[in-house]
Parts: C-alpha cells; sequence; structure tokens
C-alpha cells in the first residue's frame, strides 16, 4: 500500500515552513483585502527551484512535440506523489491559491502544450509552466453551467484566414489577471447545425487584445485568494496561429481535450479536500484539548469526540482515495471518469461536512475568521460546486457505469 515515504516526509516539513514563513503572515491580504496571490506563487517557485523544474519538463515535452514522439501516460516523471504535497499542503492555508495556480499551470498551461504546435508551445506555454505569466481556462458560461459543451453559445466564425469570436465566459479563475486565456468556443460555419452538436474550436488569447474585455473579480463567499471573472469578446479577431495546433482537428482536442481536463480536474480536488480536512481536525484537536468548561476540556464529551472520530474516518477515506490515484498514475493506470469523479464527489462533501463540524466544535469562536475554520469552511464549499456540481458527478458516475 502506497505511503507517505521518509522524503516525503521531508517535503511536507519544508512545505510547511514555507507556508508558516511566507503565506500566513500575508493571509488577510489575498483573503481580504483583495492582493492577487501571484507573488507568493512566484515566491515558492524561486524558493522550491520549481520554475527549473518547470523549464527542463518543458524541453522534454517540446522535443517530443517536434519529433511526434508520444507523450508518457504520466506527465513529468518522478513521483506523483510529490507533486501532489504541494497542493495538500497549500490546501491547508489557502485552497484559493492552489486554484490559481493549477488552472494557470495545469488548465492553462497543460492544454496548450498538449495541443500546440511547437511554436504555440514556446509563445504561449513555457511562461505559463514557469508561472511568469498567468493563465485563465476559460469554457463555463452564464447560461450554460454545468452543461459546458453542449449549452455552449460563444461562436468563432471564419473570415478569411481569421476567426471572429463573439460571446462571453463566467467564474473563469485568473481570468481579472490573466495574461493569456484558453478560451473554447463553437464553430459558426454557417451550415445551420445545431449548436449543441457543432465543433468546438481552442483558441488562445493575450491580455489587451481589442474585442476582448477581462472584468474585475467577483465578490465571493469563499476561495478570495483565487480571483474570478467574466470574459466579453465582441467581434474579436484572431489569426490562425491563435487555434491551437492550427488546425481544426487537432488530435486529442476540441471536446475531448476538455473532457481529459475535467477528470484530471476532479481528481485533483481531492487532493485539495485532503488538505482541507487535515488543517481541520488539526485545528479541532489542538482546540478540544484547550478549550475548557465546567472546569476540563471539552475534549472529554464524548459528542467532541464522536465530532473529532468522525473527521478521522474522513481523513482516512480521503487519503487513501488520493494514495489509490498516485499508485495507479505511478502504473500508468489511466483513471476513469466515474473514478474521477467518484472521488471529486466523495472527497468535497466530506471536506465540507469536516469544516462544518470544526465551526460547530468551535463554537462562537468558530464563527469568527481569527479561529481560521471560519474560512476553511468557506473555501472548502466550493469544491462541490467547481469542476461539475456533485449532481454532475452523479450523472457522470452513473453514465460511465452504464455504458
Amino acid at each position: 500500500m502506497y505511503q507517505w515515504s521518509e522524503e516525503h516526509q521531508a517535503i511536507i516539513q519544508v512545505m510547511r515552513s514555507f507556508v508558516d514563513k511566507e503565506i500566513r503572515p500575508h493571509l488577510d491580504e489575498i483573503e481580504y483585502e483583495g492582493v492577487p496571490p501571484y507573488d507568493i506563487i512566484r515566491k515558492m517557485y524561486d524558493v522550491f527551484g520549481l520554475k527549473e523544474m518547470a523549464k527542463e519538463n518543458f524541453a522534454r515535452m517540446l522535443e517530443r512535440k517536434k519529433t511526434g514522439e508520444e507523450a508518457p501516460a504520466r506527465r513529468g516523471g518522478g513521483d506523483p506523489g510529490a507533486q501532489l504535497i504541494s497542493t495538500i499542503e497549500l490546501c491547508r492555508v489557502s485552497p484559493g491559491l492552489v486554484t490559481s495556480m493549477g488552472v494557470s499551470t495545469g488548465l492553462a498551461g497543460g492544454t496548450i502544450n498538449k495541443l500546440g504546435t511547437p511554436a504555440q508551445m514556446e509563445r504561449w506555454g513555457l511562461d505559463l509552466m514557469t508561472f511568469d505569466k498567468v493563465g485563465a481556462w476559460a469554457i463555463t458560461e452564464p447560461d450554460s453551467g454545468s452543461d459546458a459543451l453542449g449549452g455552449m453559445t460563444t461562436t468563432a466564425r471564419r473570415d478569411g484566414d481569421e476567426y471572429i469570436i463573439n460571446g462571453s465566459k463566467t467564474w473563469i479563475t485568473n481570468g481579472p489577471f490573466a495574461d493569456t486565456i484558453v478560451l473554447y468556443a463553437k464553430l459558426d460555419d454557417g451550415s445551420g447545425e445545431d449548436m449543441r452538436n457543432r465543433k468546438v474550436l481552442t483558441f488562445v488569447l493575450d491580455k489587451g487584445m481589442p474585442g476582448l474585455e477581462q472584468s474585475k473579480p467577483m465578490r465571493k463567499m469563499g476561495q478570495k485568494a483565487s480571483p474570478t471573472g467574466t470574459l466579453f469578446m465582441t467581434d474579436l479577431r484572431v489569426g490562425k496561429d491563435r487555434l491551437l495546433g492550427e488546425t481544426e482537428e487537432p488530435k486529442g482536442g476540441g471536446r475531448s481535450s476538455a473532457k481529459d481536463n475535467f477528470v484530471s480536474e476532479r481528481a485533483g480536488v481531492a487532493s485539495m479536500s485532503l488538505g482541507v480536512i487535515e488543517e481541520c481536525l488539526k485545528l479541532s484537536i489542538d482546540y478540544a484539548k484547550n478549550r475548557k468548561l465546567w472546569n476540563k476540556p471539552i475534549s472529554d464529551f464524548q459528542l467532541i469526540q464522536l465530532k473529532l472520530a468522525n473527521m478521522e474516518v474522513a481523513r482516512v477515506n480521503v487519503q487513501n482515495m488520493v494514495f489509490q490515484f498516485i499508485e495507479r498514475s505511478m502504473n500508468n493506470a489511466p483513471t476513469s471518469m466515474a473514478e474521477a469523479s467518484a472521488m471529486k464527489l466523495y472527497s468535497a462533501q466530506a471536506a465540507c461536512q469536516v469544516a462544518d463540524e470544526a465551526i460547530q466544535l468551535f463554537g462562537g469562536n468558530g464563527y469568527v475568521s481569527e479561529y481560521r475554520v471560519e474560512q476553511l469552511a468557506r473555501d472548502a464549499r466550493v469544491l462541490r460546486i467547481y469542476a461539475g456540481t456533485d449532481e454532475i458527478q452523479v450523472g457522470a458516475i452513473a453514465k460511465d457505469l452504464l455504458k
């Protein structure tokens, strides 16, 4: 059975030291004062040498793309567990940081490097992987929500060798500040084909392009460290050089690309949930030991013990899911849509339940920001919504099992 090794434990301790030194002192700034999180993320890249690692990984991907070599099933090589440690540890203090970082490097950068030509990878992909630039992945629309592909109404109309894009996208992570945006749009070829069945194209946009408007950050319930906004495209003209793969039929592109990203995104929510659960449990144990009522610590009361026990059950279950995912990745065993959706469904609900129980255990103190469980509860709540709502996960699991 997979377990954290001594090397992993060392990485965990180094990450926790970084979090204590570089993130906790600035938490109010990024959570409540509207300061974007990107400088903190870049500091982490510098401290841990992530920029150089990203450059090395990018060079390998670029060489494979130029030679036509198939990419390995497991990205980046090495132990995928080490790659998830940063997600888990950062989510103990600020899940929003992970959302912003993951969308920029994983969804935006990953899509460009998977579908793009070598020239497109060098033009946009490298800067996203090193976090020199901030990326956004724009698929969701105001009226489509969970029906992201079928309900998409943003269109790209051919005009000579160019395309004219019209439409809007919403709930876009990093949208207000993104330098580079991966945008999905339906092809409008004048054929009259039903909008739901039209071809999906993927483009790359740059901040400041004529016809592109990026809204101010939304005011949200949680994950305030992750700026979210709306994008508006009005007669936005793009050349073929901005069409990923420079073809309307890239291998693994369009709908297939979006669905592959859904699998990785949903599986990733489990490691985010684990970070939230671990921190809520730690804070609750410490509080229960030190908070006294009727001259004894509340940890002596059975109802408090029941809450702690249920939190530990959730922690073990979600950790096992994460460890199983790591093992499968190491063995190049793909995760199905049903498995990824099941991980996402269970872990997100568990994180919300644990955070809510932590607030209850803290009583009135849990309702104020000073004790931190309030923030974690707000941050956890969106895990049941983004990357597909709970209800969508149920449908995805059943559909995959029954096909």
